[in-house]
């Protein structure tokens, strides 16, 4: 089945990435900026407190009539509670040790988009062998360490494995579902970053926790499609 989305200018955010401002504000400054996909991801966060803000981010989305895909990181709870509700959700990302992606497709059902946070440890081979028929996309990472998800690209040794832009340029040419690349990305990576052939980038503290959230976000766009 061939879906509508679209993961170019990725948005990651939650109750513990902001500071300043809220995470509705986030959200709207993001989505007035053209970002495409929003992801709302909390491990502290209660499961209310997450459909609050499903529901928030639905309603941001749906006022400024955007093609923005909204997803929900490893709660299938919350998104079934969100649905049931009346809240549009169009699907989740989950990780190695989350939920397991065919019992997230029998619950969401075919036109949901599931996203995946791909291996850490022999990443190429994950990729190439993986069975894909129930995947969307697969988020990889990171491009160097950062303190927002220090898990990120966490190896079997306990070290973290940071990606070059050649690496990721294999990764995004032997992949069979588009990559969407995020961890420690800065704006001067994003024109490098273009061309390797990945379908985006996610970010999360670079814009929400921007003094200008609208401004940082409208600079990484346009920086990515130039």
């Amino acid at each position: 089945m061939i879906k509508n989305f679209d993961i170019s200018a990725y948005l990651v955010v939650g109750p513990e990435n902001v500071k300043e401002h809220s995470v509705t504000d986030v959200i709207r400054a993001s989505v007035e900026a053209g970002f495409t996909c929003v992801q709302i991801r909390s491990k502290e966060a209660s499961a209310r407190e997450l459909i609050r803000l499903t529901q928030q981010a639905a309603e941001i989305i749906s006022e400024k009539s955007a093609k923005v895909t909204l997803l929900v990181n490893d709660r299938l709870d919350v998104i079934l509670a969100a649905r049931k509700q009346g809240i549009k959700v169009d699907g989740i990302h989950v990780g190695q040790s989350d939920i397991p992606v065919d019992v997230c497709r029998e619950y969401l059902g075919e036109a949901s988009v599931i996203g995946v946070s791909a291996a850490a440890d022999g990443l190429r081979d994950y990729i190439q062998t993986t069975d894909v028929r129930e995947i969307d996309y697969f988020g990889i990472g990171p491009l160097r360490e950062t303190a927002t998800k220090p898990d990120c690209g966490l190896g079997l040794d306990g070290k973290v494995i940071t990606r070059s832009f050649d690496e990721i340029k294999m990764l995004a040419e032997i992949s069979p579902v588009p990559l969407v690349l995020g961890g420690g990305v800065k704006l001067a990576d994003l024109p490098q970053l273009a061309q390797t052939g990945v379908a985006g980038f996610f970010v999360v503290t670079a814009i929400s926790e921007a003094s200008d959230p609208k401004a940082a976000a409208k600079q990484m766009l346009a920086r990515w499609q130039a």
